[in-house]
């Protein structure tokens, strides 16, 4: 099986780190819990510079890679790997930040896993038909049997795979939310997530 995993608030505590960030940078002190939006420049009421300044320091080299592993992810896409299933890492992030990338996920123990940026909202200037880039005509040629992501606008990006299960990893920003379809379950934790796929 192939399994689609986001990066950001899957596999790491992004959110949590830009909470902190806000507040040092502009005194922006909104709790994790307090995150509504999963656009953090209305979440924080950020100005467009100031969300800006957020998402450079977000991204600096050794921002990215001291985010902290969410707990379990290692741990159960190392099992399905095991198992000889095929993990993608398929996230959002510019492709500027892939080194730092696949540098977290290699310290991490998920060297076998895949990881592709994919340029979901046609902000950044990718890299035509690199190893790992992914324009929307790259990503609609491939198949997944299972998902694992939290963010509400991505969930378009899986219409064109009817049978695919999603598995909503549950985040402030998208508990309020409906979901699109029978397809897709919420999961508290990466322990829910390893039993969903050990039922089917």
């Amino acid at each position: 099986m192939k399994f689609y995993v986001d990066f950001d608030d899957c596999l790491c505590e992004t959110a949590r780190a830009f909470t902190g960030i806000a507040a040092r940078l502009f005194q922006k002190n909104v709790p994790y819990e307090q995150v509504r939006f999963f656009n953090l420049q209305d979440s924080f009421g950020l100005s467009d510079e100031e969300y800006e300044q957020l998402m450079m320091e977000g991204h600096r080299p050794e921002v990215l890679l001291a985010y902290e592993e969410t707990p379990g992810a290692s741990q159960v896409l190392n099992e399905w790997m095991d198992q000889g299933h095929e993990v993608f890492v398929i996230t959002g992030r510019p492709f500027s930040a892939y080194e730092m990338s696949r540098r977290w996920l290699d310290e991490h123990g998920l060297e076998r896993a895949k990881c592709f940026c994919f340029n979901k909202y046609g902000r950044d200037s990718f890299i035509k038909n690199s190893d790992f880039n992914l324009e929307l005509e790259d990503y609609y040629r491939m198949h997944f049997d299972y998902a694992v992501e939290d963010s509400p606008v991505a969930f378009r990006f899986f219409e064109h795979l009817p049978e695919l299960k999603v598995m909503v990893y549950n985040r402030p920003w998208n508990r309020e939310c409906e979901l699109p379809g029978a397809n897709f379950s919420r999961c508290p934790d990466w322990e829910r997530i390893r039993e969903k796929v050990a039922s089917r």
